[in-house]
């Protein structure tokens, strides 16, 4: 994958994540097949791409986590939207249907 493609797709993923997590706590697995599902099986999100997100969205303290037990008892870590992450995500939705729009402008023209 080209450069400019998986910069794209980091600032694509957070939203993402942010979105799905808008939803209610889930651990990584859980975020990744629901975007999986979501998407209708279009997009597939890696542990290495998704894992190192989490982790940057935590830093900037959009997420939070806490460990529990999956649902087939195994100990997984949750993560879950912060009000600072509830800010960001109309942020991030605000600034996607701008780009989305600049891009169909360009694909479509009228």
């Amino acid at each position: 994958m080209s450069k400019e493609k998986t910069d794209l797709l980091q600032g694509t993923l957070d939203l993402l994540i942010l979105k799905a997590l808008k939803l209610g706590s889930m651990h990584g697995f859980g975020i990744s097949v629901l975007i999986r599902q979501l998407s209708e099986e279009v997009l597939r999100v890696e542990q290495g791409s998704l894992y190192p997100a989490l982790y940057r969205l935590e830093r900037q303290g959009w997420i939070s986590s806490e460990w529990g037990v999956s649902e087939n008892n195994r100990k997984a870590k949750f993560y879950k939207l912060t009000p600072t992450g509830r800010k960001q995500l109309i942020e991030e939705t605000s600034n996607w249907e701008k780009l989305s729009r600049a891009i169909n402008l360009i694909v479509k023209p009228a």
